[in-house]
């Protein structure tokens, strides 16, 4: 069994521990669920999956309460398959960080207000089979909730011991520090959208500002939607081309090039994987392993923006 290396959800200055005194570290990639519907998985396959994520030393498991709906149904069915593995072997919760997202409610389509939050924390709850969610995220922004009302939900669920500790999605740096203002303690994670392709959080100061709050890093998305692993674009084949030239160099697959390149950033990205192959998710969890030079991390920066840094 391999081992990743733990660190700390929140890597704050002087404060080692989050969300009570026994502290919360999550390993340094994470299993998303978003297509674990999809699947199709039976309950004993889902049991195997779940125990292999594990056994890979891949303690930060990632769903949200959105995760299953297909535009008509299935709102909330990932929690619930979740929840069914964990119920019918109750030694797995203690191993893993189990981490859901709540905020979005088809067809409003988001919902942050104080009342639909408790329901929507509840319903998590129930549905993941658990009496305490260990990070709580929310999914993306609802412009229409003033972030007091929603801070003030957050802190009696906290105070309730229904979450350990928060997190957003999604969220611009003016709104995570609106919601930071009015809340109780402190946010420990955002998770946005972040891979060789997506460049945005690198140039428009998320993750100098996520480091500077001490906040942890979860990308999803970290392979591009696939667009990585099978580029069409002469943008897409020439980042391909610079992660291959890392990849051949210590004779792994581009794939472990791509979330290693997101590793190395000083922020401490943890990519979210979101395949449902046991294979391919141990194979991930080798990233850690994989060392980047200025030099070649900077080839791949440069293949994704399209011209010369200044």
């Amino acid at each position: 069994m391999s081992t990743l290396p733990e660190i700390p959800l929140s890597r704050s200055l002087g404060s080692p521990l989050l969300g009570d005194e026994a502290g919360l570290t999550i390993s340094s990639i994470g299993w998303g669920m978003w297509r674990l519907v999809e699947a199709r998985l039976s309950a004993g396959e889902i049991d195997a999956l779940v125990n292999g994520v594990l056994d890979a030393g891949i303690t930060l498991f990632d769903t949200a309460d959105i995760y299953g709906f297909n535009g008509a149904g299935g709102f909330g069915d990932a929690e619930t398959l979740l929840g069914t593995a964990l119920g019918a072997n109750r030694a797995l919760r203690s191993r893993m960080v189990l981490a859901t997202k709540g905020g979005i409610c088809p067809p409003l389509p988001y919902d942050q207000s104080a009342s639909y939050i408790a329901q929507a924390i509840d319903a998590s709850l129930k549905r993941l089979n658990t009496d305490r969610i260990d990070l709580w995220q929310l999914h993306r922004p609802d412009v229409l909730t003033h972030p007091q009302e929603l801070a003030r939900a957050l802190d009696d669920a906290v105070a309730a011991g229904k979450i350990r500790t928060l997190g957003v999605s999604n969220f611009t740096v003016p709104q995570i520090d609106a919601l930071q203002h009015f809340l109780g303690q402190k946010l420990v994670s955002t998770q946005p959208e972040i891979s060789a392709l997506r460049l945005d959080c690198f140039e428009n100061g998320e993750m100098d500002h996520a480091m500077m709050r001490g906040l942890s890093v979860l990308a999803w998305s970290p392979l591009g939607g696939g667009r990585i692993a099978t580029p069409v674009s002469p943008r897409e084949h020439a980042v391909a081309a610079a992660l291959d030239a890392c990849a051949s160099e210590q004779g792994i697959s581009r794939t472990l090039a791509a979330l290693s390149w997101l590793m190395a950033h000083p922020a401490g990205i943890v990519p979210i994987v979101g395949s449902q192959n046991p294979a391919r998710i141990a194979e991930a969890a080798g990233a850690s392993a994989v060392r980047w030079t200025r030099a070649a991390w900077y080839a791949v920066y440069v293949a994704s923006r399209g011209v010369p840094l200044p």
